[in-house]
């Protein structure tokens, strides 16, 4: 815009310099101005005529550490060569689709791929591509937009816990393990040779195609009953930025979790409240982890409902045979009542606390500032230590989570009969 004031004003000044004059240098001047002028308006006016254009992202859904394609094709259908083409996507992923400035001949094409690592968990959008051209004086600018936008949301990392195991249920007639029966069941778990005497509407019979001899289907017993997630989305008890959050560690441990009871064959739900309240109902197979993962995408800690009131809300949901997870960087000991509860149920539990001392003095570290006040950090570790022992006391599964370290090397199952604080 300044530009353009700027050739206006010389453009005024030389027309009135030679008119007044009559200087027939000044009217070449003149005469010179507006076929330039002139010309770079047709050049950019009809810059992006002719253009076909388009772009294609590999995948609408993907994890934190994955890498996502899109795929760029422009081309010129025209006679006429584009000296000088900008193109790229806005975007509101974390890292940028990078853009690439060009040139096109006479009926001809481009082609190539941008590739971005997805580094932060959430919803993203892409815009629609933008195709730019100009002229080489930076006079006139020409703009088209090309196609539709796109969402990308990006899921939470999923840990494997192989020293894990939720709580054993009490209902009668289920198992923590599979166990092989010989009633039919929902759970088919393998297939096997025939043998005499097996009922023929247990035999498989693409896989008898398939190995030419017949084969039989093998059922294992149901697994144990519902799993039911409880995360603490309370900014009040929240600390640490960006990946050293208290809430991504809770949002990693949510998806760990969930995805091992899924795996396990267990119906999963799953209650929090921030802005919004999330409910998922109990479901299981792979459906119900995408839409765990879809909901832990979104969430953040912005919610002001306390942990103990979403505890009193949710637990009433729970039945005998289940197991309430509860997840929380809190260190208020209030809600621990509404836990102390469930044994007499038959109500399994296990808490992840979410350290918010190490998470804070990580985020300070990694910030370059001084680490936590020693009378602040004092106070918070008198009341770690009293939530530890509290929790002790009604003989609840606990595991203590610090940044930046495997889930699975600090989610360890207790032996039986040995509740209490795992760190």
């Amino acid at each position: 815009m300044i530009r353009r004031l700027q050739v206006a004003l010389i453009a005024t000044v030389l027309i009135v310099a030679a008119f007044s004059t009559g200087a027939d240098f000044l009217f070449f001047l003149v005469y010179l101005g507006i076929l330039v002028i002139g010309g770079a308006y047709l050049v950019t006016r009809f810059g992006l005529a002719d253009l076909e254009a388009g772009y294609v992202l590999d995948r609408p859904h993907a994890q934190v550490g994955d890498t996502l394609r899109a795929t760029y094709t422009v081309r010129n259908t025209s006679r006429i060569p584009k000296l000088w083409l900008e193109v790229y996507n806005p975007t509101s992923l974390p890292v940028a689709l990078p853009g690439r400035a060009l040139a096109l001949g006479s009926r001809s094409e481009r082609s190539w791929v941008a590739r971005v690592p997805l580094t932060r968990r959430g919803h993203f959008r892409v815009d629609p591509m933008v195709i730019r051209t100009g002229d080489p004086f930076g006079l006139f600018e020409s703009y088209a937009s090309v196609g539709s936008a796109s969402t990308v949301i990006v899921y939470p990392p999923v840990e494997s816990l192989p020293h894990w195991r939720l709580p054993s249920a009490t209902l009668e007639g289920t198992h923590a393990s599979p166990e092989r029966t010989l009633q039919t069941t929902a759970m088919v778990s393998s297939i096997r040779p025939y043998v005499p005497g097996d009922a023929y509407n247990r035999i498989h019979w693409k896989s008898s195609a398939r190995h030419q001899e017949l084969q039989v289907k093998e059922f294992d017993l149901e697994q144990t009953a519902d799993v039911w997630l409880f995360v603490d989305l309370d900014r009040s008890v929240h600390a640490g930025i960006g990946d050293t959050a208290t809430i991504e560690t809770a949002v990693r441990v949510a998806a760990s979790i969930g995805s091992r009871a899924l795996i396990d064959n267990r119906s999963l739900g799953f209650t929090a409240t921030g802005l919004r309240r999330a409910v998922l109902p109990a479901d299981r197979g792979p459906r119900q982890q995408q839409k765990l993962l879809q909901l832990l995408a979104a969430i953040d800690a912005d919610g002001a409902v306390p942990l103990r009131e979403l505890l009193v809300e949710g637990l009433s949901r729970l039945r005998r045979g289940m197991t309430a997870v509860v997840i929380t960087p809190s260190l208020e000991r209030d809600w621990i009542r509404p836990l102390a509860t469930l044994r007499v149920r038959g109500i399994g539990t296990a808490v992840c606390v979410i350290d918010p001392v190490a998470h804070e003095d990580r985020t300070r570290l990694d910030q370059g500032k001084p680490p936590l006040p020693d009378d602040e950090r004092e106070a918070r570790a008198r009341e770690a230590r009293a939530l530890k022992y509290a929790l002790a006391e009604h003989d609840l599964q606990v595991h203590v989570l610090a940044p930046r370290r495997s889930l699975g090397e600090q989610i360890v199952s207790m032996s039986p009969g040995r509740a209490g604080v795992r760190v």
